[in-house]
């Protein structure tokens, strides 16, 4: 495999660079962690403009026809700015579920504005448990007369309370052993009535929402896909999920790989920079080896998407590896930053945040880890 970029992936990689080193700095990643929102209009429209919201879908819908490994070369450029915002949520877990499972009315009514940043769309999956088992799922959709009415609560949904559109995993059907039957999803739009969103605290001020489904009436013509059968696209948007996360933190990274070579050559200690002790140079050549690593899983996974072959191994292998390795990246780079990384007015804290984020969404390595031991026979 040839995991060099194409010049159009070199330029479209620049590009980003470029505009996001001026349109976030890490003053605005701070501000975005204070705001409601947790994003701003403006800035999203730029993007859309720069048509990032498109790459991935049809030219009918109005994209670019992208693959995946162009997505996570966008992608990697957003984690090393720690962009906040519900890009990865809406071209994703949203317009991606819907390319994979929707008729050609709501790839139309959905894609299309994504595609001109007019439409955020999140997926309503996980529940008490916090994690993306399908066993986990205890939400129903009953019919009754001409309508479902969908019952339950959701947790940790991101960008539920700027969405438009939430697309609702719920049980419709008997659960097989493996917990995958009898799941269904359903496009709601966020005002129809006895929906209830609240914005949760965590730990990297991203925005995740509980939301309560009460009683919510909907109509047969929003079930997405086939009844009973969202199991299989669910665990294929999540491993692409999951993938793209990890381009993120591919990029994040990088980012702190600077910060600490930066603090290594400037801080001086007994009459010479910190780079030069031996210890720090270990730790200097840990970061990179794990950085190294990092890319290279996660590429070869975006490269298998992009590639149409079979992927399961390689997403869950790569999220696995991926989210213990940039945890552990952080925590060294705080060992050589010293007591400065901890402070709010540094910026490695907001790497440390993302990454303890990252680790989690999607899976986290345990998680991916029986995944993978599953399809081994074990």
């Amino acid at each position: 495999m040839n995991y060099d970029l194409s010049q159009e992936q070199k330029i479209m990689k620049d590009a980003a660079h470029n505009f996001l080193l001026k349109e976030c700095p890490s003053t605005f990643v701070r501000q975005m962690a204070e705001d409601e929102k947790g994003y701003t209009s403006g800035i999203w429209r730029k993007m859309a403009e720069l048509g990032w919201m498109g790459l991935v879908f049809p030219e009918r819908y109005g994209g670019a026809e992208g693959s995946f490994l162009d997505l996570a070369v966008l992608l990697y450029e957003m984690g090393y700015a720690c962009l906040p915002g519900p890009f990865l949520t809406t071209i994703i877990l949203g317009g991606l579920t819907v390319l994979e499972a929707g008729n050609e009315t709501q790839k139309e009514k959905i894609l299309s504005p994504i595609a001109r940043g007019e439409k955020i769309v999140t997926l309503a999956w996980t529940e008490k448990n916090g994690n993306y088992s399908f066993k986990g799922i205890t939400a129903k959709a009953e019919p009754q007369g001409d309508h479902y009415v969908l019952c339950g609560t959701k947790l940790f949904i991101p960008y539920a309370h700027v969405a438009d559109t939430f697309i609702v995993v719920t049980r419709t059907g008997a659960v097989r052993e493996d917990g995958e039957g009898g799941l269904s999803l359903f496009l709601i739009d966020r005002d129809t009535p006895g929906i209830r969103i609240h914005t949760l605290k965590t730990l990297a001020a991203d925005k995740q929402c509980e939301v309560v489904f009460d009683r919510v009436k909907v109509s047969p013509e929003n079930l997405l896909g086939r009844l009973n059968e969202a199991g299989p696209v669910l665990k294929k948007i999540m491993l692409q999920a999951a993938v793209g996360k990890c381009a993120e933190m591919s990029g994040g990274g990088q980012k702190v790989i600077e910060l600490v070579l930066l603090q290594a050559k400037e801080r001086v200690q007994f009459g010479k920079p910190i780079g030069a002790f031996q210890a720090v140079q270990h730790h200097c050549a840990n970061m990179l080896t794990y950085l190294d690593s990092i890319k290279f899983m996660t590429y070869q996974g975006a490269w298998a998407i992009s590639q149409n072959l079979p992927y399961e191994r390689e997403a869950s292998m790569c999220k696995a590896w991926v989210s213990d390795s940039y945890r552990r990246l952080v925590a060294i780079g705080h060992q050589v930053m010293g007591g400065m990384g901890f402070m709010e007015e540094h910026d490695l804290h907001l790497y440390f945040r993302q990454a303890k984020a990252a680790e989690l969404i999607f899976g986290d390595a345990d998680f991916h880890r029986e995944w993978v031991a599953q399809q081994m026979g074990i």
